[in-house]
């Protein structure tokens, strides 16, 4: 099937003050939309996005691109020539560096077409804390270049970037059929050392068996952008989901949101196998025993929704010898992860104490004997 989206988006949402007209944004901290230039406090949320709960889509609709096109929008975007993230600007730039690898990019615009988000994790930690956070995480790095050190004590800043997922619901419903394993012992008399010797061996028997085991899938999250290494995301986890914001485009005041990259279906299949790998764990509990074996597994899934939200990250990007290292941190946990250069000059000066530290206590060692 086509994609339904084509390419990743940056977002950029802007809200007027209403006392002097500077931009608000959204603050980690209290929660609130804050002006930085008079110190303006105004409250998120209307009536409607406190009470309206955050509804999933139907997965059929969305996989066959029948769903409402009020669940559609369109974004005007340019692209990064060096790792092709779209990125969206304000009307009044010209050009800007990209959030995920520093290269300047200039404004270029194109039409793409995607699912809105439902869902928002909004930031909990400042930038401040999250700088910090790197900081001491980079602090820790053996063999990192001084430059590296000098960035992180530059305190320049990082980017708050909204990172596209999907999450998926299932009622599973599963029949299967195996072995189940016993375990039991035999008493062999084997020679060791010229000597007889009895020993006991582990034997299975192996008895087959069929059953049927249910489950329901809640959030099974799937990452929907490619621009950051998966390694990296997924490293970030855990992320309490139920703190999820019905969208609201005043949290994105400030930050940016990137636009998913990896299509509906494509996410679909991640979560499949995740949900497959639970169901052979249910399995398994379920066949009991000491050992198990699935032959078989017919798995009936129903009542299926998905839906697209954004999960928080705060992104720095280094270049060191004409590559971009990035790092990213939880906006939530202030979990922190990232790529790191080494530096061939403090790996020699290491190699060279260390063998002087051998070739001293060799010398020691031979002195004393």
């Amino acid at each position: 099937m086509p994609d339904i989206h084509l390419d990743s988006v940056l977002q950029e949402h802007r809200f007027p003050c209403d006392t002097c007209g500077s931009d608000l944004r959204y603050d980690p901290q209290s929660g609130e939309l804050k002006c930085d230039h008079c110190g303006n406090v105004e409250p998120i949320g209307t009536v409607w996005t406190q009470s309206r709960a955050i509804a999933e889509l139907d997965l059929k609709s969305g996989l066959s691109q029948t769903l409402d096109t009020a669940e559609m929008e369109e974004t005007r975007v340019s692209q990064c020539p060096n790792c092709a993230a779209q990125v969206e600007f304000d009307a009044n730039s010209q050009s800007a560096e990209c959030p995920f690898c520093a290269t300047p990019v200039v404004v270029d615009t194109g039409v793409h077409r995607h699912i809105k988000p439902r869902a928002v994790l909004p930031f909990a930690l400042p930038e401040e804390t999250a700088r910090d956070a790197m900081k001491d995480w980079l602090g820790r790095l053996w063999f990192a270049p001084n430059g590296l050190q000098a960035y992180a004590r530059k305190g320049r800043k990082m980017d708050g970037i909204y990172v596209p997922y999907w999450t998926y619901d299932a009622q599973s419903d599963t029949r299967y059929s195996g072995e189940r394993g016993t375990v039991y012992y035999e008493t062999r008399t084997v020679m060791r050392d010229g000597k007889r010797q009895q020993v006991r061996v582990a034997k299975v028997r192996w008895r087959g068996v069929s059953g049927r085991v249910a489950r329901f899938f809640d959030d099974v999250l799937v990452l929907g952008s490619r621009s950051l290494p998966k390694r990296f995301t997924d490293a970030l986890e855990p992320w309490d989901l139920a703190a999820l914001e019905p969208y609201a485009p005043e949290y994105l005041a400030g930050f940016r949101a990137e636009g998913y990259t990896v299509a509906l279906d494509e996410g679909f299949e991640e979560a499949q196998a995740k949900m497959d790998a639970m169901i052979r764990r249910d399995i398994k509990f379920d066949i009991g025993g000491d050992r198990q074996r699935i032959h078989s597994m017919d798995v009936d899934l129903s009542d299926m929704t998905f839906k697209h939200i954004l999960l928080p990250v705060w992104l720095a990007a280094y270049k060191y010898r004409g590559k971009t290292y990035r790092f990213v941190v939880n906006g939530r946990t202030g979990r922190v992860q990232g790529e790191r250069p080494y530096s061939a000059i403090k790996i020699t000066i290491a190699v060279i104490l260390g063998l002087i530290t051998a070739a001293i206590l060799g010398y020691l060692y031979a002195q004393n004997g």
